[in-house]
């Protein structure tokens, strides 16, 4: 089992940056294969940013120049770093491990882009 803890989230204006954190335990021993996802009402769930399993990272197109993602390994932690904040942006925002087969999520947070 793995367990997921997330922080983070919350309102932010359009143009402003929010820095969101997953700290993984459990069976897990590596960032590899850990992300975000998000998901508005009504739409699949959806990568934003993740480390592949066997190494390098994969960026939503839209999250491309204004995301980052981090991890820290021997915390099994990530990051995503978020600039240039836009509307569309809010969803709720889920932590994601893909560990021997399985997903485990995060509870999920809710970040809204609003002026």
């Amino acid at each position: 089992q793995v367990q997921l803890v997330e922080s983070g989230g919350g309102l932010v204006h359009p143009g402003g940056s929010l820095r969101l954190s997953c700290a993984a335990s459990g069976n897990i021993y590596s960032t590899n294969g850990m992300g975000w996802y998000r998901q508005v009402p009504g739409k699949r769930r959806e990568v934003v940013a993740r480390f592949l399993n066997r190494g390098g990272s994969y960026y939503k197109d839209s999250a491309k120049g204004r995301f980052t993602l981090s991890g820290e390994n021997a915390n099994t932690t990530i990051f995503l770093l978020m600039n240039s904040l836009r509307p569309e942006d809010t969803a709720v925002y889920y932590c994601n491990a893909f560990v021997e087969g399985t997903d485990f999520w995060g509870q999920g947070m809710q970040i809204t882009v609003s002026s």
